[in-house]
């Protein structure tokens, strides 16, 4: 199913929920989706299911659809098909196409793996825009194929809170088309992420790709400051 199929079938499709995902705090909900005759599952998290959190506003589903609408403007192609609905079983939220991973690998064991070095630096760069305040290792799933970034709930906030497994590539540089694609952004290709984000929330995105264009280098994590840069648990 290609990308168009697969946004269509998320936009249109009949929704059946299947039950909630194990160890999910926001509850996520695990979903059938059919149109004509066609069916695949989704990750469903509602508004209405949401834990409220001190330092985040409530609609963080606004968040995962906002860090797929970042990776699909940048061209990185990090984060599965992630839409906004409305008519859903309990009310609005985000859907995102269910990748079946084997269960196994995560980031830890996925970062030895040579192949996999362009997505990260893809996938670093995505988060520091994004500013993934909980990029665990067990967020980075693998297909058989290729890598995913899922859980993207916490991102987006004004105030720095960058906590991420991904330090391995704190101060290398970035490798030129990265750079070329957080330029672009930064420089007022945003797409639809206003849809999504407030306009602070969008402005401050775009000095964090200003920052990475000019620095040219992935940000060293602040050992000393408030905010942990490494999120609990790791995985």
């Amino acid at each position: 199913m290609d990308a168009e199929q697969q946004r269509t079938l998320l936009a249109k499709g009949d929704v059946e929920v299947e039950g909630r995902v194990s160890g999910s705090s926001n509850q996520a909900l695990l979903v059938t989706i059919t149109l004509d005759g066609v069916t695949a599952q989704a990750c469903y998290k509602a508004e209405a299911g949401e834990r409220p959190l001190w330092d985040f506003p409530d609609g963080l589903w606004r968040r995962e659809v906002a860090t797929y609408e970042l990776d699909q403007l940048l061209g990185f192609d990090t984060v599965p098909m992630t839409i906004a609905r409305e008519d859903l079983p309990f009310g609005i939220g985000s859907l995102q196409y269910w990748v079946n991973d084997n269960l196994e690998d995560h980031y830890f064991t996925l970062r030895e793996m040579p192949q996999f070095n362009d997505y990260f630096h893809r996938l670093c760069a995505l988060d520091v825009v994004a500013n993934n305040a909980d990029r665990k290792a067990g967020h980075v799933i693998y297909d058989g194929e290729r890598c995913w970034a899922i859980d993207n709930g916490l991102t987006f906030h004004e105030e720095d809170k960058l906590r991420t497994v991904l330090w391995d590539y704190a101060g290398e540089p970035i490798p030129q088309p990265v750079l070329d694609a957080v330029n672009e952004f930064a420089n007022g290709k945003t797409g639809e992420l206003g849809l999504y984000l407030s306009a602070s929330e969008l402005a401050f995105a775009q000095v964090r790709a200003q920052d990475l264009v000019n620095f040219a280098s992935y940000p060293l994590p602040d050992e000393d400051s408030d905010w942990p840069p490494y999120p609990w648990p790791l995985i």
